[in-house]
């Protein structure tokens, strides 16, 4: 069983709650891992809340049963064209009419159809695969420093994507296909806020692969505490004597 090459101890610095999780998606089935023990039906969004939940990883298949759509942004079932057309939206409230609905069907991300055939998902004190995708469950705070941790060293912006159903494809799928981290407020979303699955407040960042060694290692080096959060008066206090500081500067460079 092959160990994955990456340190994620520098995570331990935001102090998670809940585990974070590494995500890989696999044409052939994987090794060292066990199945996904169900004692319920569950939807995809639920199987990271159930690693987390039981701190032990596992992969999910297409043998498994998925209780929504999950299977078919994996590319392992197509969707009946019942469902295509936009009709479940409205009647849950979610959307004006099939036509807004419809649009999102088109436009979501998803794997190429039978590319996808496993999805591991595992603690990232537990993996012993390089993950496809890390997600890190964080309360505000915590998001703020994951965040930064990419833009530190790189100064990229933060986006995110998202919509009212199916967030599993935005905190899963997207970051794997798009290359981009993403992060997602899964009480925005009608499966996961329906589901309960986590507390309000909660930010979902999904970091995928290309971009992990950065994050990691940029977390590892830079100031998670800042001195300006601390409160009101520090952050102009802080401000202030920067600013200070570089008119004298300036003066006598």
């Amino acid at each position: 069983m092959q160990k994955g090459t990456l340190d994620f101890s520098p995570l331990e610095r935001l102090g998670l709650e809940l585990p974070a999780v590494g995500v890989k998606f696999d044409f052939f089935r994987p090794e060292g891992i066990p199945p996904l023990e169900q004692d319920r039906p569950m939807a995809l969004c639920e199987m990271l809340w159930e690693c987390q939940r039981r701190r032990a990883p596992f992969y999910f298949s297409r043998e498994h049963q998925e209780t929504c759509t999950g299977k078919v942004w994996l590319g392992m079932e197509t969707m009946a064209a019942v469902d295509r057309s936009g009709q479940i939206g409205p009647r849950l409230g979610v959307f004006q009419d099939f036509r807004a609905n419809g649009k999102l069907y088109r436009t979501v991300p998803k794997m190429e159809p039978g590319t996808v055939n496993y999805v591991s998902f595992s603690p990232v004190d537990q993996l012993t695969f390089d993950p496809d995708v890390l997600v890190a469950a964080c309360n505000e705070h915590q998001a703020e420093i994951l965040l930064r941790s990419y833009a530190w060293s790189t100064g990229e912006l933060y986006t995110s994507k998202s919509s009212p159903v199916m967030g599993c494809t935005w905190f899963l799928i997207y970051p794997y296909v798009s290359g981009e981290i993403n992060y997602v407020l899964p009480n925005l979303v009608h499966g996961p806020h329906g589901r309960q699955l986590y507390p309000q407040g909660t930010v979902l960042v999904s970091i995928p692969y290309s971009k992990l060694p950065v994050v990691l290692r940029n977390l590892a080096l830079m100031e998670t505490e800042l001195k300006g959060h601390e409160s009101r008066e520090a952050y102009f206090a802080e401000f202030g004597g920067i600013l200070s500081d570089l008119a004298r500067e300036a003066q006598d460079p």
